[in-house]
Parts: C-alpha cells; sequence; structure tokens
C-alpha cells in the first residue's frame, strides 16, 4: 500500500481512533496530489489495481472533479486516455490486460460515480468528439446483467446531471441538453428501446431486479423520445402484461406501471393525444388499486390511474368537437370511480393535486347541466372524497382534546389543507345542491345514529361539513330552509353526540348552530332549542374550559342577533348562568388563564344586551342589574378594604380577581346605551355611576398596578360612551389618579382617554381638560426630549418604543385639542408656561420628525392656531410672540430649509400629502400676516436658499394668486431647483 492509498484510508476513516490532525493532513496530501499533472493517469491506475472502495471513489471522485475543472486544458492524448479507461471500466474490463481489479463488482455507490464520470465525458465530447459512446455500448450488454447495468447508471446519471428538467439548470446546460437529446434522437435512441425490449423479454422470469432497473431508467426517457418507439403493438402489450401478471414482483410490476404513466402524461397535441389514451384500454388495471392499499405496486397503479386521468379531463377541456368530447367523458366516467377509490384509499403520488383535478372535474360539470345520472352518481363520490380528506386521523385525538403543541400543529396544518377542499365543497353545492343536501343529512344522520364514542373524527367531519356547505346558500335561502334545511337545521338543534365531550366535536358543533342562526330567526319555534344547546354540557357549561369559552362568546353573537326574541326567556337564561357568572370571578382564577380575547367575559356581554334593551320592563331590569353589579361591587369594596393587609403571596391572586370583576362590569354595560342610561331610565345609570365610584377607589389603593390601571382606565372609556355627560364629575378624579406615578405606557393610555372625551363632547369638555392639561404637559415634557429620540444600533429598547408610542400618541392629542376649538386651553394661566415647549417640540418635529405622517400632523396643528390666534393683518396679537415665531421660525425652517433636504422625497405618497399641508401653511400665513410673512420670508429666507430673484418674484406672484395647485406646482419645481443648486448644504435651525 503506498502512501496515497494510506493517505485516502486515513482521510475516509470512521472509526474513531484517528485524530483530526491526521486527517487533516491526510486531506492536504490528497489535495496535494490532485493538483499533479499526471492525476488521471494515477487515478485510472488504482481504479484497475486497487481493491480497496475509499481508495476506488477517491480517484473516481477526483476524474469527475478533474474533467469538470481542467477539460478545456487537457491535452489530446490526455483526454484520450481517460475516455478509452473509464469505459473499458465500464464495460467491465480494465485499464490494459494486466488490470486485475473489476469496479463493475464493486458496491452501487462506487458504480454510481463511475457513471457520474461517464456522463461528465458525454457533457464535454457527445456527439461532435465521441460520437460512438452509446453505439459503442450497446454490443457489451450481451456480456450480462452486470454490463446492462451499469447501463442503467449511465443513462440515469445522464438524466439527473443534464436532462430532467426537475432540476434547475444553467443557459450552457440546456444548450447541452438540447445536443445531446437531438443526437441521441437521430443516432441510436431506436436501438437503445429496442436494447429495452430485448433485455425486459428475456430476463423478465431470471431477473426481475435488472429487469425493474431497465424500466425505471425506460420511464425517465419517454417525456422526450419519439412515443412511436413505446406506443406499438409490441412493447405497450408487454408492459400491461408485466402489470397484471401475479406471479412477478411487486418492484418489476410497479417499474412497468411507472412507463405507462409517462406514456399517459407524455405532452402532445389533444387531438392526437386522445386515441393514444383510448387505445391504452386502461380498464385493464382497474381491480388492481383494490388489493393491499400500502403496496408499492398499488401506489404505482394509483399514480398511473390519477395521471390518466387528469390527461382525459385535460382532453374533454381543450377539444370542441362533440366526438372527442364524447369519448374523453366516456373514458373518464370508466376511470372515475378507481381514482376515487384511490383517493380515498391510496397514498398519492405527490405531483397529482386531488382539488385542483376534482376543481376542474366539478368546472366540466357546469356545462352539462341537466347532470345525467352518471355524473350526479360522481359527485356522491366526490362528496365521499372531501369527507375522507377533511378527517382528522385517529392518532391525533388526545392531542387535540387537550390542545398541546402537537394538537395545535395538527389542527393548524388541517384549517389550511380543508380551505380548498371546503372551496370544492361549495363549488359542488352550487353544481349538485340537491345531492349535496342529501349526502349532508346522511352524514348528519349516521353521526347522531352512532353508537358510544363512534369515532370522533367522524362526527367532526359530518359537522364540518354542515358548517362549509352553509357558506354556498344564500341569506334567503337560508331563513326559509330551502331543500333539505328545514329538516337538517332542527336535528342538528336536537342532537346529542356520545362524543360531544370531546373539544373538536363541541366547537364544529357550536359553529355550526351559530352558522344556521338566520333559520332560527324566521322559525322562533326552535329557540328552546338553542338555548339549550348553549346554556347545556354542550356550550357553556361544557367541562372543557376552552369550549366554554368560544360557547360564551358564539351565545353573545346568537343574542345580537335574536335580542328580542329571547325576551320572553331572560329569567331561564340568567338562572342557568347563575354558576358560570360566579365562576368568572371566583378565587381560583390565574393571571395565566385571563390571557387571549376569549377569556369568559363574553358571558356578561350576552347579559348584558339581554337586560339592557327597554323591552325588558324598568322594574325587573333594576332588580337584574343590581343582582349583578351589588355582589360585584361588594367583591371589590372588600378587597380594597383588606388591601393593607395583602401578602406578596396574595396580592396576584387579589389583582386577578379585581381585573375579572372590572372585565366583567365592562362587558355588562355594553348593552345599556346611552338614551336609556341618561334619558328614559336614569335609576340605570346611578347604578353605574355608583360602580364607576367603587372601580375609582382601584386607582387610589392600588395606584402602581398596571394591569388594574389599564382595565380601570378601559371601564371609564366604556362609561364615558355609557354615562354620556353625565360621567364629568367623576373624570377630575379619575384622570387625577391616572396620572399618579404614571409611565409612558399609561400616558398613552390616558391621552387615548382624553382624545375620547374631546372627540365626543367637544368644547363641553373644556373646563374640564383646562383643569387637568397642565398637569398632563409638565408630566409628558418631563419624559419626552425636545429634539429626536435615540437611533441606530442599540436604540431599539422596550423603553425607547414606549417614548415613540408617547410621542405620537402627544402629537394626535394636541391635533385633536386644536380641531375641537379648544386651543384656547393652551393659553390658560396655569397652562401658558409649557406653551414655548410645546411649540419648541412641534417646530422640531414638523421639520426633521422621520415619520412623515407626524410631520404633517404638526404642520396641521401650526395651521390650525395661526387661524385661531392670528388676526388680520395689523390687527391685535391675541398671543403675543406667536406671529414672529411662525415667521421667523416655522415659515423658514419648515416651509423652505426642511423641503431643502434630499431626504424629503417627492416621489413618496405621504411626503406629498406633507407638502400640500407646508404649502397650505403658506397660504394661510399670507392670508394672516400679510407683507409680514411674505417680506421675512422672501427676503431672508430665499437668499439663503440662494434663490435666483426672478423665481423669488414668480414666488410672489403664485402665493398673491388664488390657484393652489398652481402654487404647489410652482413651489415643488422651485425647491427641486434649489436642490439642485445648493445640493443640501443648508441646514436647518
Amino acid at each position: 500500500m503506498d502512501d496515497l492509498e494510506k493517505a485516502i484510508l486515513i482521510m475516509f476513516d470512521e472509526s474513531g481512533t484517528v485524530d483530526s490532525e491526521l486527517k487533516q493532513k491526510a486531506k492536504d496530501y490528497c489535495d496535494k496530489i490532485k493538483e499533479e499533472q499526471a492525476i488521471c493517469s494515477v487515478c485510472i491506475e488504482k481504479l484497475c489495481f486497487s481493491n480497496l472502495v475509499q481508495v476506488q471513489f477517491w480517484c473516481l471522485q477526483t476524474l469527475h472533479e478533474v474533467i469538470r475543472i481542467r477539460y478545456s486544458s487537457m491535452s489530446l492524448d490526455e483526454k484520450y486516455l481517460i475516455r478509452k479507461s473509464v469505459f473499458s471500466i465500464a464495460c467491465f474490463g480494465g485499464f490494459d490486460d494486466k488490470s486485475t481489479v473489476r469496479v463493475l463488482e464493486g458496491p452501487a455507490f462506487i458504480k454510481n460515480k463511475l457513471a457520474q464520470v461517464l456522463v461528465t465525458l458525454i457533457y464535454f465530447e457527445y456527439p461532435l468528439v465521441w460520437s460512438s459512446v452509446f453505439v459503442d455500448f450497446l454490443p457489451q450488454l450481451s456480456k450480462g446483467a452486470m454490463i446492462i447495468d451499469m447501463f442503467c447508471r449511465v443513462l440515469n446519471a445522464l438524466d439527473e446531471e443534464l436532462i430532467n428538467l426537475d432540476y434547475p439548470r444553467t443557459p450552457e446546460e440546456l444548450a447541452v441538453a438540447a445536443r445531446v437529446k437531438d443526437a441521441m434522437r437521430q443516432q441510436c435512441v431506436a436501438q437503445i428501446v429496442r436494447a429495452w425490449y430485448d433485455i425486459v423479454s428475456m430476463y423478465r422470469n431470471s431477473d426481475e431486479e435488472l429487469c425493474a432497473s431497465v424500466l425505471e431508467s425506460m420511464r425517465r426517457y419517454i417525456s422526450w423520445i419519439d412515443i412511436g418507439l413505446i406506443v406499438n403493438d409490441a412493447f405497450i402489450p408487454l408492459l400491461f402484461e408485466l402489470v397484471l401478471v401475479g406471479g412477478l414482483s411487486e418492484q418489476l410490476r410497479g417499474a412497468a406501471a411507472g412507463c405507462l404513466s409517462a406514456v399517459v402524461s407524455k405532452r402532445m397535441d389533444p387531438q392526437s393525444k386522445l386515441p393514444l389514451l383510448q387505445s391504452l384500454q386502461m380498464r385493464r388495471v382497474f381491480g388492481l388499486v383494490a388489493q393491499d392499499s400500502d403496496s408499492e405496486l398499488v401506489s404505482n397503479v394509483a399514480a398511473l390511474l390519477t395521471g390518466y386521468a387528469v390527461e382525459v379531463l385535460e382532453c374533454f377541456k381543450r377539444l370542441n368537437s362533440e366526438d372527442a368530447k364524447g369519448v374523453s367523458m366516456e373514458l373518464l366516467n370508466e376511470v372515475l370511480p378507481s381514482v376515487f377509490y384511490v383517493m380515498q384509499n391510496c397514498e398519492l403520488d405527490s405531483t397529482f393535486s386531488i382539488v385542483q383535478f376534482l376543481s376542474g372535474y366539478v368546472a366540466t360539470m357546469k356545462t352539462l347541466s341537466p347532470l345525467r345520472e352518471t355524473q350526479l352518481l360522481h359527485v356522491g363520490q366526490i362528496l365521499e372524497v372531501i369527507r375522507s380528506q377533511i378527517r382528522y386521523d385517529p392518532m391525533y385525538r388526545k392531542n387535540l382534546d387537550i390542545l398541546d403543541k402537537i394538537g395545535r400543529e395538527e389542527e393548524d396544518r388541517m384549517v389550511e389543507f380543508r380551505k380548498d377542499l371546503f372551496v370544492l365543497l361549495r363549488n359542488v353545492g352550487r353544481v349538485a345542491p340537491d345531492v349535496t343536501q342529501i349526502f349532508i343529512r346522511n352524514s348528519l344522520a349516521t353521526a347522531v345514529g352512532s353508537s358510544s364514542n363512534w369515532n370522533v373524527e367522524e362526527v367532526e367531519a359530518a359537522l364540518s361539513l354542515f358548517y362549509a356547505f352553509g357558506e354556498s346558500i344564500n341569506g334567503e335561502a337560508m331563513r326559509t330552509g330551502s331543500g333539505l334545511l328545514g329538516e337538517l337545521v332542527p336535528m342538528l338543534l336536537s342532537t346529542r353526540f356520545p362524543c360531544h365531550s370531546n373539544r373538536v366535536v363541541a366547537l364544529v358543533y357550536l359553529e355550526t348552530v351559530t352558522r344556521y342562526m338566520k333559520f332560527v330567526q324566521e322559525n322562533t319555534q326552535y329557540i328552546h332549542m338553542v338555548l339549550a344547546a348553549f346554556l347545556d354540557e354542550r356550550g357553556i357549561h361544557h367541562l372543557n374550559v376552552n369550549v366554554s369559552r368560544r360557547a360564551s362568546y358564539l351565545f353573545m353573537r346568537v343574542v345580537k342577533l335574536l335580542k328580542l326574541k329571547l325576551v320572553p326567556f331572560i329569567e331561564n337564561i340568567l338562572q342557568s348562568l347563575q354558576d358560570t357568572v360566579a365562576g368568572f370571578t371566583s378565587m381560583d382564577y390565574t393571571l395565566k388563564e385571563l390571557s387571549g380575547s376569549e377569556d369568559g367575559s363574553h358571558i356578561f356581554e350576552a347579559i348584558g344586551l339581554l337586560i339592557g334593551m327597554e323591552d325588558v320592563p324598568p322594574a325587573k331590569q333594576s332588580d337584574y342589574l343590581s343582582s349583578l353589579l351589588t355582589p360585584l361591587c361588594q367583591q371589590v369594596e372588600a378587597l380594597l378594604r383588606n388591601a393593607k393587609v395583602l401578602t406578596p403571596e396574595e396580592a396576584p391572586q387579589k389583582f386577578a380577581n379585581i381585573q375579572q370583576i372590572i372585565v366583567a362590569i365592562n362587558s355588562l354595560s355594553k348593552g345599556f346605551s346611552e338614551r336609556l342610561v341618561t334619558a328614559s331610565r336614569p335609576a340605570i345609570g346611578l347604578m353605574f355611576k355608583q360602580t364607576l365610584d367603587v372601580l375609582l377607589q382601584v386607582l387610589v389603593v392600588f395606584p402602581n398596578v398596571e394591569t388594574l390601571r389599564s382595565k380601570v382606565t378601559s371601564f371609564v372609556h366604556r362609561m364615558v360612551d355609557t354615562l354620556g355627560a353625565s360621567v364629568f364629575p367623576y373624570l377630575p378624579k379619575a384622570l387625577e389618579q391616572l396620572l399618579v406615578d404614571s409611565e409612558p405606557k399609561e400616558l398613552v393610555g390616558l391621552l387615548i382617554l382624553l382624545n375620547q372625551l374631546i372627540c365626543k363632547f367637544n368644547t363641553l369638555f373644556r373646563d374640564i381638560l383646562d383643569e387637568v392639561f397642565p398637569a398632563i404637559a409638565g408630566r409628558i415634557l418631563n419624559v419626552i426630549p425636545v429634539d429626536a429620540l435615540p437611533s441606530g444600533p442599540g436604540s431599539n429598547t422596550e423603553e425607547n418604543r414606549e417614548l415613540q408610542e408617547l410621542q405620537r400618541t402627544l402629537y394626535t392629542f394636541l391635533h385633536v385639542i386644536t380641531t375641537h376649538d379648544l386651543s384656547s386651553v393652551f393659553l390658560s394661566p396655569k397652562s401658558r408656561s409649557y406653551l414655548q415647549p410645546i411649540m419648541q417640540l412641534l417646530l422640531f418635529t414638523s421639520c426633521k420628525h422621520k415619520d412623515i405622517l407626524v410631520r404633517k400632523v404638526c404642520v396641521q396643528i401650526f395651521i390650525r392656531l395661526i387661524r385661531d390666534w392670528c388676526a388680520m393683518p395689523n390687527g391685535e396679537e391675541k398671543v403675543p410672540g406667536f406671529q414672529s415665531f411662525i415667521i421667523e421660525n416655522f415659515a423658514t425652517n419648515c416651509c423652505l430649509y426642511s423641503l431643502l433636504d434630499n431626504s424629503f422625497e417627492f416621489r413618496d405618497a405621504n411626503t406629498l400629502v406633507l407638502f400640500g399641508e407646508i404649502v397650505l401653511a403658506q397660504k394661510v400665513m399670507y392670508e394672516k400676516f400679510g407683507n409680514d410673512f411674505l417680506v421675512h420670508f422672501v427676503s431672508k429666507g430665499f437668499p439663503a436658499a440662494h434663490c435666483p430673484q426672478d423665481l423669488a418674484e414668480t414666488y410672489c406672484q403664485k402665493l398673491q394668486g388664488s390657484d393652489i395647485k398652481a402654487l404647489k406646482s410652482f413651489y415643488q419645481s422651485l425647491i427641486e431647483n434649489l436642490r439642485l443648486q445648493q445640493n443640501g448644504s443648508l441646514v436647518v435651525r
């Protein structure tokens, strides 16, 4: 053994006994040898004399690399040596007569590597240099199975490395592939096909594995060779015979089916394709799919039949003659029962899309109205396929019920997977509504009649079909219960499935009941059944908390829809929900359980909607509301009284409890209108005011508990909508408490509340705003920097994000104040000291903020303030110093210098909107300040921006004119011109 062989063995050693340093040295030594000029000779010699497979593999890999990289620089003699030697080795020969080793006797990976080397030579040399490679190989096949096997490996490698378009190819590779295929078609394809036929005929009873390999190679080539070489009286009968003969191996029969699939899928003109498909007499193999569905043969035959059906359907769609359509439909009708069976029972080839095929077939049905008996039969089979496809796998039953990580993933996957199938169901429902409804009725009836703990997945699928079918029914049909709906909905409502305890069944049941509520709205005799479904253990009293909470939400939707029709049932509903209401605010709740939008609070919203109707007698209404609010408020008061003795262990639980109570009262109040609580039934309003009094105490006792502050803030929002202006006496205290030790995040919530109040009450809110504005302005200006917030690496912190959000909300707040005639608030004696910092902040932001929309808001605020605070030219100054601030600072910095910066991008839509506001601001300044503005702007601002005199004069004319569009257009071109001249050198002051 020489040094190279030793190095190769060390490099490939996997025993773990060789250290990495030695391995690296061995690799470096081998890499060095690769660089030698005579490396090809070295490799060929080793291939002929070394029995070590590691050495053989390294030599073949090196040859492959060297040919690929150095081919163009090799000498003719070297190319000849490689060609002659590699071909000889592939044909069970050696380098010369002295060769002792036969590579073809080695393992499969060595033979595959040899095939790869040969294909690399074909890439460079066929047909121009080495035209006889295939012709020379064919006579060698008579040497026996080993050479035939090698020939198959070469053909497979040629397909994978060059011809097959399933892999991405470079333009050069595509050109070489075309060259090779053209030459093979012309020179040797017919001989290769003859050889395939002879080998399979000769070896079918003695070496089935070899025959399967030959057919596997042949399958790859059918797509681009002359189809007549395969579709003839010799080959097609042979292929069908191989598929149908029971004594042969599954591998061989499956390979023959694969070749027939390739024949069926070959791209052809439909005029030629249809006779070909007809000639195959495919019915011969229909029976095979009913055998063991897990076998390789069945999956190959399944692929053959589905591929055949796709092609026949394509012929039907693309051919226009009645005869051709008739033949296509006949073939389709013949194969479809087997295809439907395959779809339900077999693993399908990944290239075949069930939904795509069935959607195509259903689309053709639309052209066949009215449907014939065969098509109606097929509709039923399509529905069976849909049902089998949407069924969950029973192996996930437990995961889906407890909804662990695996269950959640499976549910998400199925939701996505079902989308297209439900679209298909709707299309089937439109083509054959009667058949679809009968199918759904039978599915439901079977599910209803099932024995104890019967297949959860079957029941869930039947209900999901009924749910999805609802999407294809219009409102009128839903209300009248057309077709079988009048039978199906009552059947659904009266059903208690044995597997109703299962989460997925319970959820889809409730969703389906909710979907068909419009029918119940018209057919009120079923209301008691709906209430039972939601209020018993199928819904709100279900043992699974996820189901009961979803039921609460869906029940709230049902109440919204049925509302008045539920008045006679209110007593019973409230009685039934007593334990649920008590449970919602019980001491067992943990913070973890509170997360998510479906926290169970919708039950209070549903109750609020029921008892908040004017149709409920006043006395009853007061009793109902009092019976709910009094115990809830008492619980809060008790918790507040004991606040001082709370231990750190108890606190989170108590906070969670208060939080739940606030959420419950908030949801409950949504059912009561402002008109009812303030005008028609003020006693109800008084109850909510008393509740607000109690809940505001939470802010006093627990001022630093963020979750409670946020829930109380949310409740104040709610009371603003419910109590209207009668909430005013409670606001100063509430706002004062919300300001205590408030962090940026909490200040954002407070500003949003103030925005709501201003938008609802306008100037009525002035006195309260006058009171609270100084404290709010002082708090926020302490927190927000006057100039830009930090940016760049490391600035994306939670703290910075909260400050950015506060800054944005502050500008919205100031904008809301100015646009609701409340700008006088800034001028009150207590607020006056904050006027200058606010103006500086607005000025800086209008010029430099990165968010264009924020800049726009600031410019709009200035426009509004100019209009509010500035009289016409020469009038009395309402706010001393404001006019000069606007002319000297805002006008030049925002309306001129900030635009000259290259970051002001005119091609951006938002920036153009901002630009429009800036032009409007100039127009308003001219209206209010006249020549004071114009002289300063043109004489001070323009010269600093190097503006030519003639353009300055044109600007004056446009500004004084009445056409704002013309002014805007001119000003944009002026800014662009000035930018070119001063190249962004001007700095905003």
